[in-house]
């Protein structure tokens, strides 16, 4: 039996930015990128994930996700927000992941802000779609930035966090949903609505 995360809509009309003939990029597009997510553990893994990305392509650190998970505690924020000296040299010496030490230590100070805010708001997943209500917001599909991405990554500069400015933080909403992005020519933006 086929996977239906493994099968994609044949000869369809998707994002420009993907790459079709990269099958995990493809599967990452037509079944996660812009699917509302309300689970704090994937927000936060995708949080991280999508502060390594600067300077880099999201391509890049999509292959090397199942690396960042093994490296970074499955994502745990708990474990993350504790990560002392001698993990930090760890994971700078890891070649299977993104060794930057600046996000890494980011990625550090990221989790206890998350932390701070799941208490605050009883989850982050509350926090991060009070925003908008609730409701997955339309975008034209080439947007880097928005007025909610500004806002957003201005309150949580305010509040500690690191490497999450308005472009980052663009990419993340788009990504978890919050923002739909897809081009007016993708399949998925309609179906994603």
């Amino acid at each position: 039996m086929i996977s239906t995360f493994n099968s994609h809509p044949p000869k369809v009309h998707r994002c420009s930015w993907v790459d079709v003939n990269d099958i995990a990029y493809i599967n990452y597009h037509d079944h996660e990128w812009g699917i509302p997510v309300h689970d704090d553990k994937l927000l936060f893994e995708t949080l991280v994930l999508e502060t390594f990305v600067a300077g880099l392509s999201w391509q890049c650190v999509l292959h090397k996700r199942q690396n960042f998970r093994q490296a970074f505690d499955d994502f745990n924020v708990a474990i993350i927000s504790q990560y002392k000296d001698t993990k930090i040299s760890s994971l700078l010496n890891n070649k299977n992941i993104i060794r930057h030490k600046g996000k890494i230590e980011a990625t550090i100070k990221n989790a206890q802000v998350f932390q701070k805010i799941q208490s605050e708001w009883s989850s982050f997943n509350n926090y991060l779609w009070h925003w908008t209500n609730g409701m997955t917001v339309l975008s034209g599909g080439n947007e880097t930035t928005s007025p909610l991405s500004d806002r957003i990554a201005k309150d949580l500069k305010k509040r500690g966090m690191k490497f999450t400015g308005s472009v980052t933080i663009f990419s993340y909403l788009c990504a978890i949903g919050v923002i739909n992005a897809h081009q007016k020519t993708c399949y998925c933006k309609k179906e994603k609505q």
